[in-house]
């Protein structure tokens, strides 16, 4: 009896603390800028940038689609997002 009452009351400490816990990460939505333009070579890019600490999930949200790929507008949004860290 005494050992289920210790697994309670850790359940009950443990489920407000992983609640807490779990709304402290970053989704990318939470980090997401305002969308910026890049010129490229191929034409206009728009990228959704997030945090300076996230550029690997800076991606293009619009391109010239029969200029360009996806893998090469979030290269170039990367790209962007990277320029912008290093200052």
């Amino acid at each position: 009896m005494n050992s289920m009452r210790r697994q309670i009351k850790a359940a009950l400490i443990a489920l407000p603390l992983a609640a807490v816990v779990a709304g402290c990460i970053p989704t990318p939505e939470s980090l997401e800028t305002t969308p910026v333009q890049v010129q490229t070579p191929k034409g206009v890019v728009t990228c959704q940038l997030y945090s300076q600490s996230r550029v690997s999930w800076d991606r293009a949200i619009d391109f010239p689609a029969t200029k360009m790929s996806v893998p090469e507008a979030d290269g170039y949004c990367r790209q962007e997002g990277q320029r912008r860290l290093n200052g």
